[in-house]
């Protein structure tokens, strides 16, 4: 379905994109296939609760670290977005920050279609794309005033 706007919130082990126009959404869940950890982490006395040893949740893993950047889920993730002009990405993490300088690095297009990138935490396909309109309506408005550029 090309549409004009979509949002993707992610973190590193999946992506959930949405697009949509007025009176359609098509979503989509792109699920990392990475195993990979990243090394290092947290140390101290509070290991277990930031991220070592069997407790650790989140992102962590239980080495300690986060996981690492996956080049082939970012690009997997770009090539679902193929098309779209305006691009909100959100997401908790730093996975958000990564795919945008993936983009930068190897999806140009892509690159220059993510209008933002902001933080949220885990909504639903229905809030997240009620955020995106609201963001959207904002951005095009200013868009239109050079005021506001």
């Amino acid at each position: 379905m090309p549409t004009f706007h979509a949002v993707v919130w992610m973190d590193r082990r999946e992506a959930h994109v949405l697009m949509f126009d007025r009176e359609h959404v098509e979503s989509e869940s792109i699920k990392s296939r990475s195993h990979h950890k990243a090394t290092g982490g947290h140390v101290g006395s509070h290991q277990l609760m930031h991220g070592r040893g069997p407790a650790a949740g989140g992102s962590h893993s239980p080495d300690g670290g986060h996981d690492s950047a996956d080049e082939n889920f970012y690009h997997e993730v770009a090539q679902a977005l193929q098309g779209v002009r305006e691009i909100l990405v959100a997401g908790p993490a730093q996975a958000k920050d990564e795919f945008r300088a993936h983009c930068q690095r190897h999806d140009k297009d892509i690159a220059s279609a993510i209008v933002d990138v902001v933080s949220a935490d885990h909504p639903s396909d229905r809030q997240l794309v009620a955020m995106a309109r609201q963001y959207f309506l904002k951005h095009d408005l200013n868009a239109g005033d050079p005021t506001q550029r």
